[in-house]
């Protein structure tokens, strides 16, 4: 799902603070404002920034509200390493109800150029979403291949096999100092979800052939199949779907093109220096 907005994290962010008693330290506050937001999943919460892997986006994103909030005078900005609330926090979160899961209407909405950034990229999460499925199936099979090449996949051919479960391409993946033999299947679906049974019957089509299956469709997978992907003592599937395939298609520069905004911030991790 796309991440809130920062003026959704404002009140969260205060009521968190007033929650742990007024003044805590940033790992304390993250997982406490994200429970205000039961939509964003495991892997978004710790998904890292392009230019600094070891920096979490939700993280982030939270230290720009703080920010934020310490201009406004709702946080005291005075001492390293924790965050206070201040009185005209305290008297925000009386005045709007204490709620933390306050989400504000558009009306109440600030535009900023993060929150701006964030819409981008979602939108053209969307966009490609849409082109996918616009595509032929044949045309689908060759974007796949083009796609797992920029994942590693090697010596990739587009084939075409009948009968259920098929083949639609296989190539090389070269894990630690082995090369498995990998086949995918492409599934252009525009609705539903892809069960098990098609997980099923293409583990069968690659047994004794492949050393390992792709399964690529811009629809979603079913639990069951998903479950069905890792299976003990038999070949792994690997899943990706049109959130995947799209999210992948942005981080890599996949048909999509970058112009350089840059956002400049504190790294608030850089002034924590030891007293002695």
């Amino acid at each position: 799902m796309p991440f809130p907005k920062q003026r959704e994290i404002e009140i969260p962010l205060l009521a968190a603070i007033q929650r742990l008693g007024g003044t805590a330290k940033p790992r304390d506050i993250y997982p406490i404002v994200a429970e205000q937001f039961p939509e964003l999943t495991p892997e978004e919460l710790t998904q890292t920034l392009e230019s600094s892997a070891s920096t979490r986006k939700w993280w982030n994103l939270v230290q720009w509200v703080r920010q934020h909030l310490v201009e406004l005078g709702e946080l005291d900005g005075g001492t390293r390493g924790v965050w206070t609330i201040s009185d005209a926090g305290r008297a925000r979160l009386k005045r709007e109800g204490d709620r933390p899961n306050h989400r504000p209407g558009q009306h109440e909405r600030d535009i900023n150029i993060h929150d701006l950034a964030i819409a981008n990229r979602d939108e053209v999460k969307r966009r490609l979403l849409t082109e996918l499925k616009n595509l032929s199936p044949v045309q689908f099979e060759h974007f796949c291949s083009v796609l797992l090449q920029h994942l590693g996949f090697q010596s990739l051919t587009v084939t075409k096999r009948s009968g259920d479960g098929g083949v639609d391409g296989h190539g090389e993946f070269r894990q630690g100092a082995v090369n498995l033999r990998s086949a995918f299947q492409a599934k252009r679906w525009t609705e539903g979800s892809v069960g098990r049974p098609e997980i099923d019957k293409f583990r069968g089509a690659i047994q004794g052939e492949f050393d390992h299956g792709v399964f690529i469709t811009t629809s979603r997978f079913a639990k069951p199949a998903m479950e069905a992907s890792h299976r003990k003592g038999a070949i792994t599937i690997l899943l990706l779907d049109g959130a995947a395939i799209a999210e992948l298609m942005v981080e890599r520069g996949i048909g999509v093109t970058r112009q350089p905004v840059y956002l400049h911030d504190i790294d608030a991790t850089f002034f924590s220096f030891d007293e002695g």
